[in-house]
């Protein structure tokens, strides 16, 4: 970019607004002048030819030329100067007289078929002016002469042309002596500038030069010459910072040398405390593997004989006890198990902070979850005489899809912390929703309680790692003050928030937010007794909380119910003559008030024919006693939809969902099945045909292409990563080579991250499943997918599948019956229903609630884990990442389908991250733990497999 010198700015100052003022002017008054003579002009003309035309007005009403030729000759020749000719027009547009023979009368004449002017006109040429003025008779009235009627009065007209070249030359002389004068200002103000340049901007810019010479180094260069004025002082101070920088240049070319040798000597330093930090970040990283290490090693060697205790500790409680035995078993196991979740909250908040918690993304049953949670929660709550209340919204979606044992630990961290810290009074749980879409579903947790509260220095250290409000509660209360933070990461990595607002001394309210998607089909219905609808039953609740969570189940079941909150109104309800199905009576159990319970129950039994109690206690011998005064249960607090509904309608419910009815209507389509693992193509195999007619099995890719080639199928569920030939690529042949080329596809995987389900569907399959397999996922594949082929063959009718499917989902959302159980209690429910080891619930959900099947697939899965876990050390010994792979999917895939929760949660974990790109190295510590994962199953499994097999013998045909 160009920069302007001082030169030129003194030129840009001077001369430049001086000729633009100067010529400006000359411009203005030139066109002033010129139009003043224009006008000046037209007035003259005009003097002129309107007296001439009153002057021949009786000339030209009696056509007397002589007349007419004498005025106009007399006025062309006393104006000549401007007049080149006058001629006269008749009103008929015809010549009557003109001044000059040689004038062009034509030019002058109104063109045909225009009316004579009603006053003087003119016409501009380049040369001439032409005017015309009407000859109007003044001695006709003045109204005819306004009117267009115009032939009455204008007898004619006259037409002078004026001649220009007089006024144009005066004009042109003007216009040149305006600007003559601009230019000579100009060429003034150009002197003075010129003047001015050479007495300021010359030595300015000597000054300029020598301070370049100065910045680039020569140091020597001066400023010569005399100025005058401050140019005299400004030569003078340039000079004397010339010299000031030679002076400071000498000083600091002294000081770069000294500090050019300080630097060489910190640089030796420096180097060896590089090679110092080296070695002590290796150090550093081989302690942070040690600790890895320990942590996983004191995990197995602390939690296997923990688990021993406890295990042995409840055993033994089993047995007849005194009550002082009774008392330090029961202190053992709750020291262990106190212990023990120490223990866990370490191992948590190193997973966290390592980065190496996954969140999974598996269906579940929100209102199972909480209730569960709940449910273990309680006893705690009975010892110290709190209420412990739930409420769950009932718009709240039940059937989502996310780590239910997560949002499970937070709950627990939140709920255990208000019991711990409450003495008296309650803890209210709600369960609402924050944002609901038909994808995504957004729940808040609030945990309310009426405990010691905090003060603001507390509240400002409760989410700071191995700490508490204060050293005082950590010494009271006990912990180890990882729960909030754990609680906190974890609804981070589920993509909520927690917070909470407390008051010292009146309670503290903690909240979190979670997001989990909304399961497409849902696993089961809610529970709807329709034999309780229009039923009343009088409810007796003196805590607001629990009253209102209990009568929104009640309610939502059709039922008529009659809160009351006190003795008084329960009297005047039944004074009245009202007549009640049911009564609930809950109640807080005290020494004083147990009395007091047993009469209310016998003096209600007589109007109530049905009393059902809930207190906050689960002791057996004290609802024993209860139940002998005439109710007919007696539950513990809190109560559940399941619980309510048992002890309503005991003859009609069970509750533990152990069987399945088997679907009579199949549709009449063949279906194959290709997997490399026994276990899970016997599964799959067992689902399959429940809901087909005909269901063919592979082992492999090529086994299934060698099928597709003789065989038409109308769906085909294809595992992914198997021996031989994969999934992907026995899709592509199947659908480049045989005539299965339009049959859909489904992938079965054990293990689809985001990335990895869209990498299939791009590969060309239809859809995806994940393992477990669930039963209602794989009904809606079958009836989507084989609807769209059985209306390509037109070979089955459509409505009948449809109504075969919507007889079967009715049927798999009724609640279940036993085959020939004993009780009305399924005992093989209970085997290991708290367990995370082998947890038979879960391994009956996973076999479609077939027993035989389950303990089958549980049965493979033990007899395989020695050799597993063999091939896996292998592996690791060899650092053969690839095979590792192959084996921990297998693994993965077999856990999905059998009820062992930490050994299939921690292999999921290790998939996941070798997926991720993770190190066998980084998984030490991973691998650790499925070891240990793996010797605790294979210990628990024979006597799993004895009470399985003992039970199974004994309730079922």
């Amino acid at each position: 970019m160009y920069k302007l010198s001082l030169k030129d700015w003194v030129i840009l100052l001077t001369i430049v607004p001086t000729t633009i003022i100067g010529f400006s002017i000359a411009s203005y008054f030139s066109y002033s002048r010129y139009v003043e003579l224009n006008t000046h002009l037209s007035d003259r003309a005009r003097s002129i030819i309107e007296p001439l035309a009153i002057a021949t007005t009786e000339a030209v009403i009696n056509t007397d030329r002589e007349k007419l030729r004498h005025l106009v000759g007399f006025t062309h020749r006393t104006q000549s100067s401007i007049i080149k000719s006058i001629t006269i027009f008749s009103k008929d547009n015809q010549v009557l007289v003109a001044s000059a023979y040689n004038g062009d009368t034509e030019l002058m004449r109104i063109d045909a078929g225009e009316q004579i002017p009603l006053t003087t006109s003119s016409v501009f040429t380049d040369d001439y002016i032409i005017f015309r003025t009407p000859i109007i008779d003044e001695k006709s009235d003045d109204e005819v002469i306004s009117t267009t009627s115009s032939a009455q009065v204008i007898v004619g007209y006259i037409a002078m042309q004026i001649n220009k070249n007089h006024i144009k030359l005066a004009q042109q002389s003007q216009i040149m002596m305006a600007y003559a004068i601009a230019l000579f200002g100009v060429l003034i103000s150009a002197f003075f500038s010129t003047r001015l340049i050479k007495s300021f901007t010359r030595p300015i810019t000597s000054m300029v030069q020598a301070v370049d010479r100065i910045r680039e180094g020569k140091l020597e260069s001066r400023v010569t010459g005399q100025l005058i004025g401050e140019l005299n002082f400004l030569k003078n101070g340039v000079n004397a910072m010339a010299e000031s920088l030679g002076d400071y240049h000498d000083e600091m070319q002294q000081s770069i040398d000294q500090a050019t040798i300080d630097l060489r000597e910190s640089l030796e330093q420096f180097e060896i405390q590089n090679v110092e930090l080296d070695i002590a970040k290796r150090k550093a990283q081989e302690a942070n593997k040690v600790k890895s290490e320990f942590l996983a090693n004191m995990s197995h060697e602390l939690r296997t004989p923990l688990n021993g205790v406890i295990g042995f500790t409840r055993q033994v409680l089993k047995t007849p006890l005194s009550d002082t035995q009774r008392d330090y078993l029961q202190t053992i196991e709750r020291s262990a198990a106190n212990l023990l979740a120490i223990i866990n909250d370490i191992l948590d908040f190193s997973k966290l902070d390592a980065g190496k918690m996954v969140i999974e993304k598996i269906p579940f049953s929100m209102r199972e979850t909480v209730e569960e949670t709940i449910t273990l929660l309680a006893p705690g709550a009975h010892k110290k005489n709190i209420e412990l209340s739930l409420r769950i919204a009932p718009q709240i979606p039940d059937s989502l899809i996310g780590d239910a044992m997560r949002i499970k630990q937070v709950i627990i961290n939140l709920a255990s912390n208000a019991i711990k810290f409450t003495d008296k009074g309650c803890v209210n749980i709600d369960i609402d929703k924050a944002d609901v879409d038909e994808n995504k579903a957004t729940l808040k947790v609030t945990v309310n309680d009426t405990g010691i509260g905090m003060n603001t220095s507390q509240q400002a250290s409760i989410f700071e790692a191995f700490g508490q409000a204060d050293q005082s509660v950590t010494r009271l209360y006990g912990g180890t003050g990882l729960g909030l933070v754990i609680s906190q990461r974890l609804v981070k990595e589920m993509k909520g928030e927690i917070n909470f607002i407390s008051d010292e001394k009146n309670g503290s309210t903690f909240w979190f937010t979670f997001q989990c998607e909304i399961n497409p089909i849902p696993d089961d219905a809610f529970l709807y007794p329709a034999s309780l609808a229009n039923k009343t039953i009088l409810y007796f609740e003196p805590h607001t909380h629990s009253r209102i969570a209990t009568s929104e189940i009640l309610e939502s079941w059709n039922m008529k119910v009659f809160p009351v909150i006190s003795l008084e109104e329960i009297s005047n309800a039944l004074a009245k003559g009202n007549t009640f199905d049911f009564a609930l009576i809950a109640h807080d159990i005290t020494p004083t008030a147990l009395n007091e319970l047993k009469q209310l129950i016998v003096s209600i039994k007589e109007n109530i024919p049905s009393i059902h109690l809930a207190i906050n206690s689960n002791s057996p011998n004290l609802q024993e006693a209860l139940m002998a005064v005439g109710s007919s249960s007696c539950l513990s607090k809190p109560l559940t939809p399941e619980r309510l509904c048992k002890a309503l309608t005991p003859q009609h419910f069970d509750f533990a969902h152990s069987l399945t009815e088997v679907l009579e209507n199949k549709i009449d389509i063949k279906v194959l099945a290709v997997d490399d693992n026994e276990a899970n193509l016997k599964l799959i195999n067992a689902l399959l045909r429940e809901q087909v007619r005909e269901v063919v099995t592979a082992k492999d890719g090529q086994e299934a292409l060698e099928l597709c080639m003789n065989e038409n199928f109308a769906i085909i569920f294809m595992d992914i990563q198997m021996p031989i030939m994969d999934g992907i690529s026995a899709l592509k042949h199947i659908k480049s080579q045989t005539f299965n080329d339009r049959t859909p596809i489904i992938a079965v995987t054990a293990h689809a991250l985001s990335d990895e389900k869209d990498k299939l569907l791009k590969e060309g399959f239809n859809s995806y499943m994940t393992k477990p397999i669930d039963e209602s996922m794989l009904r809606h594949i079958i009836y989507e997918y084989c609807d769209i082929r059985l209306l390509g063959r037109h070979t089955t009718n459509v409505s009948h599948i449809q109504n075969n499917f919507a007889d079967e989902l009715e049927v798999s959302q009724k609640p279940l019956k036993p085959a020939k159980l004993k009780d009305n209690q399924n005992p093989i429910v209970q085997i290991f229903e708290h367990s995370t080891v082998i947890n038979w619930p879960d391994a009956m959900n996973k076999a479609g609630r077939k027993p035989q099947l389950a303990r089958d697939m549980l049965e493979g899965l033990v007899e395989s884990l020695p050799e597993t876990k063999l091939t896996i050390s292998e592996a690791l010994t060899a650092q053969d990442i690839d095979r590792l792979k192959e084996f921990i999917h297998k693994l993965n895939g077999a856990c999905c389908y059998t009820g062992v929760p930490d050994l299939g949660k921690i292999v999921h974990q290790i998939e996941t991250q070798l997926k991720s790109g993770s190190g066998i190295d980084d998984l030490e510590p991973e691998f650790f733990e499925l070891f240990e994962h793996i010797e605790r199953v294979s210990s628990l499994a024979d006597e799993a497999f004895a009470e399985i097999d003992k039970l199974l013998e004994k309730n079922y045909s």
